[in-house]
């Protein structure tokens, strides 16, 4: 699907599972690219989700 939002710009605050990370996920797929602040009670998680996303 083409959403036209490639080459924008997406900020997301996202936790370390459900959809925040689903929105960066698909955002990143879409062309966009992405500020992603990860938050979540499990540092580790959460050091793994940005740098998967980065």
């Amino acid at each position: 699907m083409d959403l036209g939002i490639k080459g924008r710009k997406a900020i997301v605050c996202a936790s370390t599972q459900g959809l925040g990370r689903a929105c960066a996920i698909f955002a990143t797929l879409e062309g966009c690219i992405v500020g992603l602040y990860v938050n979540g009670h499990d540092a580790e998680r959460a050091a793994r989700v940005a740098a998967e996303n980065a």
